[in-house]
């Protein structure tokens, strides 16, 4: 198995097949923590909760990519993206906490573009933060 991880070409395969399951695991997470439904919203044409989801996804992928980049095995670059994940999981509860005066859930479901543009900013930005931190280890 290590030799064939030392092909450039089969890493390249495995790198991006792992952050592509990633993505899809880490959004069925974030789908259990959201009040609204990602998916059926988006459906029904809900612009904010694409955004904010398309935040999300930007966010998931930036913390792989830092990890791919610095990390020389398939199972670091797990372990570490996981790791990011959960920080960008974390700061995801901090948004909701830190804006009292009104639901971030409910406002992205409402439509709100406003806040769906800011939690994905938050979502991006705090993915090269993490991404950052976690690629110095």
């Amino acid at each position: 198995m290590n030799e064939l991880l030392q092909n450039h070409y089969v890493m390249v395969i495995a790198n991006a097949s792992v952050a592509f399951l990633a993505i899809f695991v880490f959004l069925a997470i974030f789908e259990l923590v959201t009040k609204y439904k990602n998916w059926e919203e988006i459906k029904k044409g809900n612009f904010a909760v694409a955004l904010a989801t398309g935040g999300k996804i930007l966010g998931i992928a930036n913390v792989f990519r830092f990890s791919i980049l610095h990390h020389d095995t398939l199972w670091q670059m797990m372990i570490w993206g996981v790791f990011g994940f959960t920080i960008l999981l974390f700061a995801y509860f901090i948004f909701e906490f830190a804006t009292p005066s009104f639901k971030v859930d409910e406002q992205i479901e409402k439509g709100n573009i406003a806040v769906a543009l800011l939690a994905a900013f938050i979502s991006i930005g705090l993915s090269y933060v993490i991404g950052a931190s976690i690629s110095v280890i």
